[in-house]
């Protein structure tokens, strides 16, 4: 809410959005913003829109309000969350290129079916993930580390109260993401988090970044001594092909990982589930199901209500 009023507020925004709709062009907003800027700024008269459930009623009366992920009427586009800013961000992409590239974009994502969909996860041997207070949580990240699996962690887990430590396995702790080559700035440096104790150690993906990892000998020896400890840890994407599997991690455990890597896994058993739990081991597949992901370790962590919590508030389900 904070973000969406100081937008509200911003004349030149205002005045630039304004002038771009006047111009025939595409426009569009996700979670409160709908309600808090376009429509206070007049910009959703007579049209259908979304926005966050608890801010529909903030629409005025000349807004049709509809209860959908997404809604696109004329040139706005509105959203109803966090959990839908992939399904919303691809609606864009439709507008603006089509959907033969809305579909070209979506699909290495591997984005799930949201309407209706309930959350469950795949898991095997469970046990009991452990934890003294508070969950520690290591998130190593590198070079080219995929952006959207790495945000997905960080952000969820501390949304729960897991105190996450992101940790640099490069020389210096500002990082370059993968994709969009986005700066990232790491709380610590590898070698410092070394020192500390975690209750999970789960890794982002990004090829590049997953391979910076297995060569990385200092974060290979706390994985393994993670695992050797009956502990938790994860990886997403290319980590559990790249990073897991050939150092021995994934010996005995079912996993998954990206599609197009999966063949590099040994147990190929589980790798159409977008998340597969075997014990203390955790993976999933793609930036699609870095939110499932995120929220199957809330689930481990602090338990299914918190899960199912967080899932409704971020709009996942």
């Amino acid at each position: 809410m904070p973000g969406s009023a100081n937008l509200r507020d911003c004349k030149v925004l205002e005045k630039m959005v304004k002038k771009h709709a006047e111009e025939g062009g595409l426009y569009g907003a996700i979670c409160a913003s709908p309600a808090v800027a376009l429509a206070h700024w007049g910009m959703l008269k007579g049209l259908k829109a979304t926005c966050y459930p608890s801010f529909m009623e903030k629409f005025p009366s000349d807004v049709i309000p509809v209860n959908s992920r997404v809604v696109v009427d004329r040139n706005a586009v509105a959203s109803q969350g966090p959990g839908t800013s992939i399904e919303f961000a691809l609606a864009l992409v439709e507008q603006l290129y089509g959907k033969e590239k809305m579909e070209e974009v979506a699909g290495p994502l591997y984005v799930g079916p949201q309407d209706g969909a309930e959350y469950t996860i795949e898991e095997l041997n469970p046990v009991k993930w452990k934890c003294n207070g508070t969950p520690q949580v290591l998130v190593p990240v590198a070079n080219d580390s995929e952006e959207m699996e790495a945000l997905n962690l960080i952000d969820i887990l501390r949304r729960v109260g897991a105190n996450v430590i992101v940790a640099s396995v490069e020389d210096k702790s500002q990082i370059v993401t993968r994709r969009h080559k986005f700066n990232l700035v790491a709380d610590m440096m590898l070698d410092e988090a070394a020192k500390m104790e975690f209750d999970l150690i789960v890794m982002p993906g990004g090829l590049l970044g997953a391979e910076k990892f297995a060569s990385t000998e200092k974060l290979v020896d706390l994985l393994k001594k993670q695992a050797e400890s009956n502990k938790p840890y994860g990886a997403i994407c290319a980590s559990p092909a790249h990073v897991l599997e050939p150092h021995g991690l994934l010996k005995g455990k079912k996993a998954t990982a990206f599609p197009p890597m999966a063949h590099l896994l040994t147990d190929q058993s589980h790798c159409e589930n977008r998340v597969v739990i075997d014990g203390n081991l955790i993976t999933s597949r793609a930036p699609g199901t870095a939110t499932e992901f995120a929220v199957a370790i809330v689930d481990k962590l602090f338990g299914r209500e918190k899960a199912l919590s967080i899932a409704k508030e971020l709009i996942f389900m």
